[in-house]
């Protein structure tokens, strides 16, 4: 006798119930003997059938699998991409950093170089400015013997146009002052003589050398030596006649010791 499991408002049965009852049914017949060569059949079918229901259920679980790996390998490979692309970019960052710093630095020092160098240019032009602009005595260690309008026979015009230094022969005499040569030779009763112009447009004069050490046209500076004193031309004895002038004529002569003193020489 076959049995069957109720149905109604039951469940439907299992596939495996139903796989079961179909054996069964099948072993029932078998039983009767009536449709025993057809049993085989049937439960091999049956066994087949489940197994490959069986099969496609795990196929779909290795799929996952797969799938599931895919995802995860994807996802490794974004974060590593990612990862090297935030190294990159802090390194890039740390480059521009580093580049920045650089260039301040070297800008600092090219600017303090500049200064030092703006620095250094003033100071020469100061100094060339002040050795323009110096002015020393004639004569190193010496005074006024003779002062400036002294009266005498001695000179033409009744008094001194100049001052006389005291210097004995072959001493060594120095321009006051930069300037350039425009005469430099016989003078007369001044013996020989030189005539500076300077460069603030003035003239002095140097008389009664015993030798001239430099030519018309010659620049010279302060203190530079130009030649020896003497006892050259209209003299009682050696001696440097001295003459400041506003032109290089006898006659525009002006106060020789007033003139130095205007220019920081004392007396």
């Amino acid at each position: 006798m076959a049995f069957t499991r109720p149905t109604g408002k039951h469940r439907r049965p299992s596939r495996a119930v139903r796989s079961g009852a179909n054996v069964a049914g099948i072993a029932t017949l078998t039983m009767g003997g009536v449709v025993a060569g057809f049993a085989a059949p049937a439960i091999a079918a049956a066994d087949e059938a489940h197994r490959t229901e069986d099969t496609g259920l795990t196929q779909a679980i290795v799929m996952s699998d797969a799938i599931s790996g895919n995802v995860d390998a994807q996802a490794q490979t974004q974060r590593s991409a990612a990862d090297e692309a935030s190294v990159r970019q802090q390194a890039e960052k740390d480059a521009k950093q580093r580049a920045s710093e650089a260039k301040k630095r070297a800008d600092e020092a090219q600017r303090k170089a500049d200064a030092e160098r703006a620095e250094k240019e003033r100071a020469a032009r100061e100094e060339e400015r002040k050795r323009l602009n110096l002015f020393v005595i004639p004569i190193d260690g010496s005074y006024v013997s003779t002062p400036y309008k002294a009266s005498s026979g001695l000179w033409s015009s009744g008094s001194h146009t100049g001052v006389d230094f005291h210097a004995e022969s072959g001493t060594s005499v120095h321009a006051v002052g930069a300037g350039t040569i425009v005469e430099a030779g016989w003078g007369g009763a001044y013996g020989n003589n030189i005539v500076i112009k300077m460069n603030d447009g003035t003239y002095t004069q140097y008389g009664h050398l015993s030798s001239i050490g430099v030519s018309v046209g010659d620049t010279v500076t302060a203190g530079q030596q130009i030649g020896l004193s003497g006892a050259t031309g209209n003299v009682t004895g050696p001696h440097l006649h001295f003459e400041a002038r506003t032109a290089p004529t006898y006659g525009s002569d002006i106060d020789p010791v007033a003139y130095l003193r205007s220019h920081g020489v004392s007396l």
